[in-house]
C-alpha cells in the first residue's frame, strides 16, 4: 500500500514473536472489577475475569512442525455423494480435554481405512499439524436415510466407527478428522477442541449451525436436503427444502463445509500473529458451555447467519457486561433457529428453521424466521446487536471507501478519508436499515461505506461499523463477506485491513 511499508503496517501484529513477549502484552492484574449491568434481557451477573498469564498456548502450538493443508494430491478425484467412497461425521461439534468424540464412517467398497486427526492453524505457513492416526479400521457402506416426511430431516444412524479421547495437552482449535480408504479416497469431518480450563483473552466461535444449514448432503440430485433446497426432478427447489437439518450426517462432497474457508482465512492469520485465542462453536454459545463473559472478546470470524434465542441472549448479556464482539463477515444473526435433540435424546443435534413458512412449533422464543420479523414490532432485528444488518447480495465486488480515518481502528494503516480498498465488499453486505432498532447509549462510528446494486438492481449502501459501550467493550461488524479474505487469501490480502483488524483485536484483548 502506498506510503506504508510492511514493517510499519504490521509491526504491532507480532504479538506472539516469543512466548515471553506474548505473555507480557496482557494486563498483569490478576482480576479486574466488574459490575452487574443491565441488558435488554435482564441483568448480566458478572464476576472477576482472570487475565491470561504465562506463555500463550497458540504461540507454543504454532512452533511445532506443520503438515501441508490441504493434504497432497491423493491421485483421486474428490469424493462424491452418489458413490460415497468414504465419508463420515462426528458425534459433536466440540469436545473438551478428557472427553470423547465418536466418528461414524461409510466406506464403499468395504475395506480398511484410517482416521487421521489434524489441527488447523499457521505452523509456518503449512496450515495444519498432524496429531495422531487411528489403528487400521475396517468399514463398509452405510445407508442414506429416508427424509422425515414432515420436516425433511436426514439423520444417519450409522454405528460408531472409532472413538477418540481428547488428550489433555491438545491446544484448543479447529480440528479435522481425515478419513482415508485403502484405495486413497479421502473425506473430512471438522470439530473444535475447547479449553474449558483456561479463559483466553479472545474466543473464536466457529459457526457450525450455519455450516449445517447449507449442508445439502447427499448432493445426489435426488435425496439431499438443506435449509435452502431439496430436489424436484433433479433440480434444486426451495419448496423442497428441509425445516430440520441434522448434525448426524456428513457434509456434502469431501466433507469440507461451505463457508469454512472464511473461518480458515482468519484462523491462519490470527494464529500467525500469536493472539491469545481459544475456540468454541455456535452450539457451545447456545448451550452455555461457552460463557462469553469469561473472555475479554469474542470473535465471530465466519459467515455466522443462524442464531438461536439463547445465543442472542448470551451475546447481548456479554455486551452489557463489557465483553467485546467482532463479526468479521456479513449477514450475521440473520435467521432465528431452534436447536432440538436427536430422536435418541442427544441434545442440540437438529437445526430447525421454517424461514418463510409458518412455524408450527413456535414457542416463547418466537417463530424461526428472520430475526427482524420474530417480534411483530421488529424489536428483535439484528441491527439492535450489530449496529447494522444484512441489506443485499453484492454481485460484483466493490471497493470499501474509508471513513473516519482518524479513528483508532485505522491507526497505523496510512489511510485517509475517501481512500478505496478495492474488492473488499463482496458476496453479501450489511448496512443501516432505517426503522429498525440500533444500539442505544453507545458511541457508534461508520468506518467505511460502499455503494452497490443488488442482483435485483436495487441500490444499496454497505457500512462497516463499530460502537463502544459504556462498560468499555466494542462491537465491530465488518459488513462484508470478504473481510477475512483480505487478511490471508492470496490475491485478496490488504495490509490496511490487516492493520485495522490488529488494532481491533488488540483493543478487544485489553477491554474491561
Amino acid at each position: 500500500m502506498a506510503g506504508v511499508r510492511r514493517r510499519r503496517a504490521l509491526g504491532l501484529l507480532a504479538l506472539g514473536a516469543s512466548a515471553a513477549t506474548a505473555g507480557a502484552l496482557w494486563p498483569t492484574a490478576a482480576t479486574s472489577d466488574r459490575r452487574v449491568v443491565p441488558s435488554r434481557f435482564g441483568s448480566a451477573p458478572t464476576g472477576p475475569v482472570a487475565s491470561p498469564t504465562g506463555p500463550v498456548p497458540i504461540v507454543r502450538e504454532n512452533q511445532a512442525p506443520g503438515s501441508t493443508w490441504p493434504p497432497g494430491d491423493s491421485g483421486r478425484p474428490p469424493v462424491d455423494d452418489r458413490r460415497r467412497q468414504i465419508q463420515g461425521y462426528a458425534s459433536a461439534t466440540s469436545v473438551a480435554h478428557g472427553e470423547t468424540i465418536d466418528f461414524h464412517v461409510t466406506v464403499d467398497p468395504a475395506g480398511p481405512y484410517k482416521i487421521t486427526i489434524v489441527r488447523l492453524g499457521w505452523y509456518g505457513g503449512a496450515s495444519a499439524r498432524e496429531l495422531l492416526t487411528s489403528p487400521e479400521l475396517t468399514g463398509g457402506p452405510q445407508p442414506v436415510p429416508t427424509p422425515d416426511p414432515r420436516t425433511g430431516a436426514l439423520a444417519c444412524r450409522w454405528p460408531v466407527s472409532w472413538t477418540l479421547r481428547v488428550p489433555d495437552d491438545w491446544t484448543s482449535g479447529l480440528y479435522q478428522a481425515i478419513f482415508t480408504s485403502a484405495e486413497g479416497w479421502r473425506g473430512y469431518a471438522p470439530f473444535v477442541v475447547r479449553d474449558d480450563r483456561r479463559a483466553a483473552a479472545l474466543c473464536v466461535v466457529v459457526p457450525f449451525s450455519t455450516y449445517q444449514a447449507y449442508n445439502l448432503w447427499p448432493l445426489d440430485g435426488t435425496t439431499g436436503r438443506s435449509l435452502y433446497y431439496g430436489y424436484r426432478d433433479g433440480v434444486l427447489d426451495y419448496e423442497r427444502r428441509a425445516f430440520d437439518v441434522s448434525y448426524d450426517r456428513p457434509y456434502a462432497g469431501d466433507g469440507w463445509p461451505k463457508h469454512l474457508d472464511r473461518d480458515q482465512d482468519f484462523i491462519r492469520w490470527a494464529e500467525r500473529q500469536g493472539y491469545d485465542l481459544s475456540y468454541a462453536t455456535t452450539e457451545d454459545l447456545h448451550s452455555g458451555r461457552l460463557d462469553p463473559t469469561r473472555h475479554r472478546g469474542v470473535v465471530f470470524c465466519g459467515h455466522d447467519e443462524y442464531w438461536s434465542r439463547p445465543m442472542r441472549v448470551a451475546a447481548e448479556r456479554a455486551v452489557a457486561a463489557g465483553t467485546s464482539l467482532a463479526f468479521l463477515a456479513a449477514n450475521s444473526v440473520y435467521w432465528h433457529i431452534r436447536l432440538k435433540p436427536s430422536t435418541d435424546g442427544r441434545p442440540d443435534r437438529l437445526v430447525t428453521c421454517y424461514k418463510t413458512d409458518p412455524d408450527p412449533e413456535a414457542d416463547a422464543a418466537g417463530p424461526t424466521t428472520h430475526w427482524r420479523n420474530v417480534a411483530p414490532d421488529g424489536s428483535d432485528a439484528e441491527q439492535g446487536l450489530l449496529g447494522i444488518q444484512y441489506n443485499g447480495i453484492v454481485p460484483t465486488p466493490q471497493p470499501l471507501v474509508v471513513a473516519s480515518a482518524g479513528h483508532w481502528f485505522w491507526a497505523g494503516s496510512g489511510v485517509t478519508d475517501g481512500d478505496r480498498i478495492p474488492g473488499l465488499v463482496g458476496g453479501e453486505a450489511d448496512g443501516v436499515v432505517p426503522g429498525n432498532p440500533r444500539p442505544t447509549g453507545v458511541t457508534g462510528v461508520t468506518l467505511g461505506t460502499a455503494g452497490y446494486r443488488t442482483r435485483y438492481k436495487q441500490q444499496r449502501v454497505q457500512n462497516t461499523h463499530l460502537y463502544e459501550t459504556p462498560q468499555g467493550g466494542v462491537v465491530f461488524a465488518a459488513g462484508t463477506l470478504f473481510w477475512t479474505m483480505a487478511l490471508n487469501r492470496a490475491g485478496h490480502r490488504d495490509e490496511r485491513v490487516e492493520r485495522a483488524t490488529a488494532n481491533l483485536l488488540e483493543r478487544m484483548a485489553r477491554s474491561r
